[in-house]
């Protein structure tokens, strides 16, 4: 039995700003400061997390999940650049991670977005609808394995012919 065993079952929300200090410093917990280097991390220096679409897990009292999401440009096409995805490690392997991420692509679907990008485990993200074939011709801001980079479309064909330098919008 985990310590999340025995917590109630997280709520999940649209990150407050008042959830940031706690997001950050679980983002910190699991990443440490070698994120920084990440080409990831390109995307979101001078760039600020779209209103509405980060998500926390909150469990009594304290947020043990969160993601956000960031706006870019692939070319010139608007997409969201997802991640950081981070699960307190008493969380982690209960679905927590997915359902943020199935609550983040929704909120980007209903804000009207067509597609999400991000860099992360291919076999994973593969399940929750994201594939890197579309995004083979996607260049990320520093070095990168071309195989995590992958593409949600959220609208029919929002992903044919995506091709481009990912900037921040």
């Amino acid at each position: 039995m985990t310590v999340a065993d025995t917590l109630s079952q997280p709520r999940l929300a649209p990150e407050r700003p008042e959830d940031a200090a706690e997001a950050d410093a679980l983002i910190a917990r699991a990443f440490g400061p070698g994120r920084f280097a990440k080409a990831a991390e390109r995307l979101r220096e001078h760039n600020r997390p779209l209103e509405g679409l980060c998500v926390v897990a909150h469990a009594d009292g304290q947020v043990v999940g969160c993601v956000r999401q960031w706006p870019v440009l692939i070319g010139q096409r608007p997409a969201v650049f997802l991640g950081p995805i981070a699960v307190d490690e008493a969380w982690r392997h209960h679905g927590l991670g997915g359902a943020l991420v199935k609550r983040a692509a929704d909120a980007a679907r209903a804000a009207g977005h067509d597609l999400i990008l991000l860099v992360g485990d291919t076999p994973l993200f593969r399940r929750m609808g994201f594939d890197a074939a579309p995004a083979r011709r996607i260049v990320m801001p520093g070095p990168v394995d071309q195989r995590r980079v992958q593409v949600k479309a959220l609208k029919p064909g929002a992903d044919d012919n995506l091709a481009g330098l990912v900037v921040v919008a």
